[in-house]
């Protein structure tokens, strides 16, 4: 009697949801490989239908979507495609974020709240994903949210490296937005030689969403380029007001350094008026044509970043060797 040969090939499937098929394609070039065919589209009631065109059984799927506006619609979508694809027989699959819905939901500021954030994991994991592979998530407890391997990317060494080259000849300080991002801030300056930090004391009235109000700079920033980093802008106002705040206490120029543009309005008005003299972000996001038409605007690939990743967690290989074991 012959026996069962198991073949020790893997099989790479890439697949995106319609949020941002853009950015799933240049992955996907990065990865030497094409997008899934699919079919993905709604019903006349808004309901959500996906099929994939080619055989999945066995495979190493990777499920690209970002989540940006309409996020609900979209991270139903991403819910939908993994549970295709585990319904089809796909050996392993990952769901890639580059953005992550709800990670601002990550906690209980007060009572009969909910924590969204967890929620998005259950659901996953429920639809049957096996691993989520997410870039700067909003704070990183959100990796124990997910029964299973999180993969947690960072975009500082892309930004980091782009301001250094830029701005390294100048005096740096690199700035957080508020002292719950320190340990950020410090990374950055590592990455920029040991330069100089501060942090923005400020207020925020947890009933009011998308409001702060900066107050005073902490840390020596007169004459300096000040490096403003945080993990996303959305509004703006958080981020212009600490902007002001820098150069009302001294500061050279302000430059801004981001990894998720949600840029919701009027984001977009705000930085134009802004004292900002660059604002760096990278394409987690579809930006907007009225965004990408600002001067100060500047835009930063992620895909290579995602790429590799993924290929590491393919090879069995090590991800968190990307990031000197800090991911």
């Amino acid at each position: 009697m012959t026996g069962i040969h198991r073949t020790p090939e893997k099989n790479l499937m890439v697949f995106s949801g319609r949020a941002y098929p853009a950015l799933a394609e240049e992955i996907a070039d990065n990865l030497g490989t094409s997008l899934v065919p699919s079919q993905n589209y709604a019903f006349a009631n808004s309901e959500i239908y996906v099929r994939f065109d080619e055989s999945v059984r066995g495979c190493d799927a990777f499920v690209i979507q970002s989540h940006t506006a309409p996020v609900n619609e979209w991270i139903m979508e991403h819910l939908i495609m993994v549970d295709a694809l585990k319904r089809a027989s796909a050996k392993r699959i990952t769901v890639v974020l580059p953005f992550y819905g709800y990670a601002r939901q990550d906690k209980k500021h007060r009572g009969r709240e909910p924590i969204s954030a967890r929620l998005m994991a259950d659901l996953f994991k429920t639809a049957g994903a096996d691993r989520l592979m997410a870039v700067d998530l909003h704070t990183a407890q959100i990796q124990g949210f997910f029964d299973g391997p999180v993969d947690h990317l960072m975009a500082l060494p892309i930004l980091a490296d782009y301001v250094k080259e830029k701005y390294g000849h100048e005096q740096l300080a690199v700035v957080s937005p508020d002292a719950g991002r320190i340990k950020v801030a410090e990374y950055w300056s590592n990455r920029l030689g040991g330069v100089p930090l501060a942090f923005i004391h400020k207020t925020r009235d947890i009933t009011r969403p998308n409001q702060s109000m900066a107050k005073r700079v902490v840390g020596e920033v007169e004459g300096r380029t000040c490096v403003l980093v945080d993990d996303m802008i959305d509004s703006g106002g958080t981020i212009c007001q600490a902007a002001d705040a820098l150069m009302a206490d001294g500061a050279r120029s302000v430059v801004i350094a981001a990894t998720h543009a949600i840029f919701s309005d009027p984001a977009v008005d705000r930085l134009r008026e802004s004292v900002a003299r660059e604002v760096i972000v990278t394409n987690t996001l579809p930006i907007s044509e009225e965004a990408r038409a600002l001067d100060k605007v500047t835009e930063l690939s992620i895909a290579p970043l995602i790429s590799r990743a993924i290929r590491e967690v393919f090879e069995d290989g090590s991800v968190t060797s990307m990031f000197d074991g800090r991911a």
